[in-house]
């Protein structure tokens, strides 16, 4: 049977990790303060406001600060690994002369987080970033300043999770089977006259429910409304803009639509993406759309272990060239994905980086027609040893594209 959370056992070897990486400094913790990395070590997940949250990792102990809306939640039996937590009671906190907060602690985030550093017996530390990130009006001290230690800025976090874990990846799989189902939904619902929205919320909530239904109780939500498995697209001339937003229009015969589904298993997003088309379709748009398949294929083909990332975008780029198609061209080939839809690993051809068993890509090449329409695949493949593995599946040929209506 697939996972579908992530076991205490994975986090106590990434808080092993951290505390590997501690042993050859100087440093007493680590300090983090974006929430995917805190996430990403501890199990600790929450909505980045504008009320800071720390998480410490010493040589042998895990200490959190949140603010009052959290501690519920970090003190539960839900997060095992976290030592202390710590809380405040709200940003700005503190209190003004005259007035209190009945029950609840009067200290600022600053302040809390300084009594943590100081229980914990951290002087000299490493952070994700020197002190809170501005996030939603947040404004505060550096973390050298409000705590009186030494901080360096490290980014082994972001290191670490380049690579997939085993565990991750059968997430990822898991992800990526409904993903493909909230896809086919999309396609089975996609007709002239549907507004965009109708055809994405219909097709991502019954694939979502079906998930549900599938997985039961073993599926844990890291969701505050969403879909768990979710699809949505472009549609008509909005296509030839890469990020262009969903408008208010209803589908037309002739159409042509880019297309985005993925499912989120514990906090696991994998990416697939289509081009397809609403009716027949016209000789140009059979033309860009072959080109198009040939570039995820040649960057397909040219990913493995050992292979410098910037071939990949490189051999898409001499494509594009050999064929007069660079001006229709605005974006690198593809990145790494996880817990975040866009992470470090970057198919670029200004990147240094190679390529590794367990590390994770989208393949999503593209061409944008100014007045004509985008054209646009993405597929999410794991590096393995032997070459290279298709998390996502959902066919890719035209004829399989074309909704005939």
């Amino acid at each position: 049977m697939a996972s579908v959370t992530v076991p205490t056992a994975e986090y106590e070897d990434r808080i092993d990790r951290v505390r590997d990486e501690l042993a050859a400094t100087d440093a007493d913790a680590l300090c983090l303060f974006s929430a995917t990395a805190i996430e990403w070590v501890s199990g600790f997940h929450h909505l980045q406001t504008e009320r800071p949250v720390c998480l410490t990792v010493t040589h042998d102990r895990v200490g959190l600060t949140v603010p009052r809306l959290e501690l519920d939640r970090a003190e539960s039996d839900e997060f095992p690994l976290l030592d202390e937590v710590y809380h405040y009671y709200d940003y700005p906190g503190g209190t003004t002369e005259g007035t209190t907060y009945y029950e609840h602690s009067t200290a600022t985030p600053e302040e809390t987080i300084r009594e943590m550093l100081a229980d914990l017996d951290a002087v000299t530390v490493v952070a994700d970033t020197n002190g809170a990130p501005s996030f939603w009006g947040y404004s505060g001290p550096s973390l050298d300043e409000l705590a009186d230690v030494d901080v360096e800025t490290v980014e082994w976090i972001e290191t670490f999770r380049e690579s997939k874990s085993t565990v991750e990846r059968e997430l990822l799989r898991e992800s990526a089977k409904w993903g493909n189902l909230a896809h086919r939904k999309l396609a089975e619902y996609v007709e002239p006259g549907k507004h965009e929205l109708w055809v994405a919320k219909r097709a991502s909530l019954d694939a979502s429910m079906a998930m549900l239904d599938t997985l039961g109780e073993r599926y844990d939500s890291r969701l505050r409304g969403g879909f768990p498995a979710s699809c949505g697209f472009l549609s008509g001339p909005n296509t030839a803009l890469p990020h262009g937003l969903t408008e208010n229009r209803r589908l037309d015969r002739g159409d042509v639509i880019i297309t985005g589904a993925s499912a989120n298993v514990g906090g696991y997003l994998t990416e697939l993406e289509r081009t397809m088309f609403v009716g027949e379709v016209s000789d140009e748009h059979r033309h860009y759309f072959e080109h198009m398949r040939e570039m995820q294929r040649l960057a397909i083909e040219a990913c493995g272990p050992g292979v410098p990332v910037a071939d990949v975008d490189q051999a898409v780029h001499d494509y594009c060239h050999e064929q007069g198609l660079l001006e229709y061209t605005q974006h690198h080939t593809g990145h790494n994905i996880g817990l975040e839809g866009h992470e470090r690993g970057f198919l670029d051809r200004g990147s240094d980086d190679v390529m590794k068993p367990g590390y994770l890509y989208t393949i999503e090449p593209a061409l944008f027609v100014p007045d004509v329409a985008g054209y646009r695949h993405s597929d999410t493949i794991l590096i393995t040893e032997e070459g290279t593995e298709s998390l996502t599946y959902y066919p890719k040929d035209l004829e399989s594209n074309i909704i005939r209506c």
